[in-house]
């Protein structure tokens, strides 16, 4: 079962929230202040905060960039999973994933079902590896925001969390790139 091991230490990681829309500005963004609040109060670092609109080479553009930087161990985007014709923040970021994490899609509907029922459906949810950088890919809404944050990544970017977390893994990323121990 999950928990904390108040003998490990709280680690602080470098987190990038990127919102995709095409209507809000950072002074009535409440999924991304959502989740920036939540990512201070945390104890965890917030490296950048920025809007793109939906289209896929902004968003790609500005989450490579990011994942190109050492300071940032985690980019969560906000906005764009659902179906209309300007939600295109899978269809930016899923091409560029070297890994999937099919199992946070998994939780995360999990987790809406039990807020919104059978709603959850109409979120692309998802979450990946690029450039040794999660990614995760929530829906707009603040409600979906707290959710995710709450239920799943809270806890996985918990260095202290139990029985296992991203933050211990986070040197072993690159474990492709070492060639009897000397990096490539």
């Amino acid at each position: 079962m999950e928990r904390l091991d108040e003998s490990r230490p709280f680690i602080p990681v470098g987190i990038a929230v990127l919102t995709v829309s095409d209507t809000r500005s950072l002074d009535d963004d409440k999924s991304g202040r959502t989740l920036a609040d939540r990512i201070a109060e945390a104890g965890h670092r917030l490296v950048h905060r920025s809007i793109v609109t939906d289209d896929i080479e902004k968003i790609r553009a500005v989450v490579t960039g990011w994942c190109s930087e050492p300071t940032v161990d985690v980019v969560i985007t906000t906005g764009g999973t659902g179906f209309t014709g300007r939600d295109v923040t899978p269809e930016a970021l899923e091409p560029l994933f070297e890994k999937r994490m099919d199992g946070f899609s998994e939780v995360f509907h999990r987790i809406s079902y039990d807020k919104i029922g059978t709603s959850t459906i109409q979120s692309r949810a998802t979450g990946g590896l690029i450039s040794q950088t999660f990614v995760f890919v929530l829906p707009g809404s603040p409600g979906a925001c707290r959710d995710a944050w709450d239920g799943i990544l809270k806890g996985q970017l918990d260095y202290r969390h139990m029985p296992c977390n991203f933050v211990e893994i986070m040197p072993r990323l690159d474990e492709h790139l070492r060639r009897g121990g000397i990096v490539v």
